[in-house]
C-alpha cells in the first residue's frame, strides 16, 4: 500500500514523470506488462474503422524489425497513418461509450486502480488526510481571534476594522469554491493537484501577513489565504464519494466534517496562549507550520482519488506504449475539444444560483447558514464572557473552546451509531426509503441551538461558575453538526445529479451570511446583554423547527415537482 500511496501522490507524479516511469512505475509501465488486445490498434481494426467512417485509410506493415510493442508486427506505428485526423474529419460522432473499442476503462471490477477498491487501511488512511487537510486550512480562521488586541495596539484600528481579518477568511472560502472547485470536476486537474497548490499558496502567504507594516496587506493577505485554501473546505466531501461505497459515506463525510469542525474550536485554543506572550504575529507564524506540515505530509502521501482522472492518465500511459492515438476514456469522449475552464466555472456559477431558488433547497442554505453564523458569533461573545466576567486571561480565555471537543466526540460517537443500526438497516428492509428520512434526526438536533445559546447567554454572570456556559455552548455542537450532515446528506440524494452544485451553493450562501456576523457580534451583545442577545438568536433558531418540519413533511412532493429531479 505505501509504495502505490507514494507513486500517486503529487511527489511521486513527478517522480515517475521526470524518470519517464524507471522509477515508482505503474504496471503498464514495467517490462513484464502485457498490454491487452483490445488497446492494440493492428491492421484490421483500422480497416474497418476507416470503412466505418467511410474514410479510406492506408494500410502500411511497419519496415522495422525490431520487436517492440509500437512496431510489433500487426500493429501500426503513430507514424504511418494519421488516424487522429481520420477520425476528426469523419462525418459523424464517436459512437457511444459502450460500444467504443478502443475504452480505456478499469482491469476488471476488481481492479486495485479503482479508489472504490482500494483496502479499508488505504481508504481510511487517506480519508485521515482530507480531513487532516481541511483542519488545517479551517483552523485559519479562529485562530486569528487572539491576535485581534495585538493588531489593534499596533496599527491604531478599531475593533470592527481588526474583526475584518475573520469576515475576510470566511468571505474568501466562500468565494473561492466558485472558482476552484469546477477545476477539480475536470478530469484533466483531478482533486489532488488542486488540494496541494492551494494548501502550498495558503502556506506561503502567511509570510506577508507576519512582516506587514499596516492592517490593509494583513487584509489582503487574510482574503487571498481564504480564497487559495477554499477547496479542501468544498470538496473534502467529494473526495470522500470518490473512495468509499454509498452506505458508508455519512460515516466517512461526517469524520471528514469532525476534521473541519476541529479547525474553528481549537484554533483560540492554539493562538491564545502564542497571541499573549509572543506577540499577534506568533498565531500567523503557528499557522505557517501546521499549514506547511500539512503540505509535506500531504504531497508525499495522498493520492487522487478522482476515478475519470486515474483513468485518463492511464490512457495517456498506453497510447505512449502502444501507439494507439484512439485510445479513450468516457470523459474524453464525452467532451472531444476538453474543457474551458472559464465555462465550466460559469457554468458551475449559474447553475448553484438556479439550484438555490428550489425551495427546499433555499431553506436549506438560509438555516444552514444562519445556525453557521450564529457559530462564528462565539468568538465574539467568549471574550465577553470569560474575560470580563469571570477574568481570564488571553491565553486561558481560549480553553472553554474544548467544550466543542468532548461534545463532538460525543455525538460524533452516537452519530455512527445511529447510521449503522437505524439508517443502513431502514435502506436494508428498503432501498426505495425516501431521503427524508435524514431529517428525522435533523428534528431532534434543531432543539440543540436555542437550548446552548439560552443557557449560555443567561448563566454567564460572575455569581455562576464558569463550567455553566461552557456546557451551555457545548451543547451548540450536537446541533451544528448533525444539522449539516442531514441536511446536506438529504439535499445530495434528494438531487443526486446537482450534488457538486447543491455543495457550493450551500457553501457560498452560509460562508457569505456567516462572514459578516462577527462584525456586529459584539456590539450585539453589549447593546442587549448577553441575556438579551442570546435570546434574540434563539428566537431566530426555533422559528426555523417549523419549517424544519414542514420540509420533512412535504419535502419529497416538492421534489417531485422540481424540474431537477426525477424523483
Amino acid at each position: 500500500m505505501t509504495w502505490d500511496i507514494i507513486r500517486d501522490s503529487t511527489v511521486g507524479q513527478l517522480i515517475n514523470s521526470v524518470s519517464a516511469g524507471r522509477f515508482l512505475p505503474y504496471p503498464d509501465q514495467q517490462k513484464d506488462y502485457v498490454v491487452p488486445e483490445r488497446y492494440l490498434l493492428s491492421v484490421s481494426k483500422v480497416v474497418d474503422d476507416a470503412a466505418t467512417l467511410n474514410e479510406a485509410v492506408p494500410s502500411t506493415k511497419p519496415s522495422s524489425d525490431a520487436n517492440t510493442l509500437v512496431n510489433a508486427e500487426g500493429v501500426i506505428k503513430p507514424t504511418d497513418v494519421d488516424v487522429e485526423k481520420a477520425v476528426a474529419q469523419a462525418p459523424l460522432t464517436v459512437a457511444p461509450t459502450a460500444e467504443y473499442q478502443y475504452l480505456v476503462t478499469w482491469d476488471g471490477p476488481e481492479d486495485p486502480a479503482n479508489p472504490r477498491n482500494w483496502s479499508r487501511s488505504k481508504r481510511i488512511f487517506v480519508a485521515f488526510l482530507i480531513s487532516f487537510l481541511t483542519f488545517s486550512v479551517y483552523i485559519g480562521s479562529a485562530i486569528y481571534t487572539p491576535s485581534i488586541p495585538g493588531l489593534m495596539e499596533e496599527f491604531g484600528v478599531g475593533l470592527t476594522s481588526s474583526t475584518w481579518g475573520l469576515t475576510l477568511f470566511v468571505l474568501a472560502y466562500g468565494i473561492g469554491p466558485m472558482f476552484l472547485a469546477p477545476l477539480q470536476e475536470m478530469p484533466r486537474f483531478g482533486r489532488t493537484p488542486v488540494y496541494i497548490i492551494g494548501l502550498f499558496l495558503f502556506t506561503v502567504l502567511q509570510l506577508p501577513a507576519i512582516f506587514a507594516k499596516n492592517m490593509s496587506t494583513v487584509l489582503a493577505m487574510r482574503f487571498l489565504t481564504g480564497f487559495f485554501g477554499s477547496p479542501a473546505l468544498a470538496t473534502g466531501g467529494a473526495s470522500m464519494v470518490d473512495i468509499f461505497s454509498l452506505q458508508a459515506l455519512p460515516v466517512a463525510i461526517g469524520t471528514w466534517s469532525m476534521g473541519a469542525v476541529s479547525g474553528p474550536v481549537l484554533g483560540p485554543v492554539i493562538g491564545g496562549f502564542a497571541a499573549q506572550h509572543k506577540g499577534w504575529r506568533w498565531t500567523f507564524l503557528e499557522l505557517i507550520w501546521i499549514s506547511a506540515f500539512a503540505f509535506v505530509v500531504l504531497a508525499l502521501f495522498l493520492p487522487e482519488t478522482m476515478g475519470e482522472t486515474i483513468l485518463l492518465r492511464k490512457a495517456q500511459r498506453l497510447r505512449k506504449l502502444t501507439g494507439n492515438p484512439l485510445l479513450k476514456t468516457e470523459a474524453e469522449l464525452a467532451r472531444p475539444d476538453g474543457e474551458s475552464v472559464v465555462s465550466v466555472a460559469w457554468e458551475n456559477f449559474v447553475m448553484a444560483l438556479r439550484l438555490s431558488l428550489e425551495p427546499a433547497l433555499l431553506f436549506s442554505h438560509v438555516y444552514i447558514g444562519i445556525v453557521y453564523s450564529i457559530f462564528y458569533l462565539w468568538f465574539e461573545a467568549f471574550p465577553l464572557v470569560f474575560t470580563d466576567i469571570y477574568h481570564f486571561n488571553l491565553g486561558v480565555s481560549g480553553l472553554p473552546f474544548l467544550g466543542f471537543v468532548v461534545s463532538g466526540v460525543i455525538t460524533f460517537t452516537l452519530y455512527v451509531l445511529y447510521q449503522k443500526y437505524h439508517v443502513n438497516m431502514r435502506y436494508a428492509r428498503n432501498p426505495n426509503t425516501p431521503p427524508e428520512i435524514r431529517l428525522e434526526l435533523a428534528l431532534f438536533a434543531s432543539f440543540f441551538p436555542p437550548i446552548s445559546v439560552l443557557l449560555f447567554g443567561w448563566s454567564a454572570q460572575y455569581h455562576t461558575h464558569w463550567i455553566v456556559p461552557i456546557i451551555g455552548a457545548a451543547l451548540y455542537l450536537p446541533g451544528i453538526f448533525l444539522l449539516f450532515q442531514c441536511i446536506l446528506l438529504y439535499v445530495s440524494s434528494g438531487y443526486p445529479k446537482h450534488a457538486a452544485s447543491i455543495f457550493a451553493g450551500n457553501d457560498l450562501f452560509r460562508s457569505t451570511l456567516a462572514s459578516f456576523f462577527p462584525l456586529f457580534g459584539r456590539a450585539l451583545f453589549v447593546r442587549l446583554g448577553l441575556g438579551g442577545g442570546s435570546s434574540l438568536l434563539a428566537g431566530l433558531s426555533v422559528l426555523m423547527i417549523p419549517l424544519l418540519y414542514l420540509l420533512f413533511r412535504y419535502g419529497a412532493a416538492l421534489r417531485q415537482r422540481s424540474k431537477f429531479t426525477e424523483a
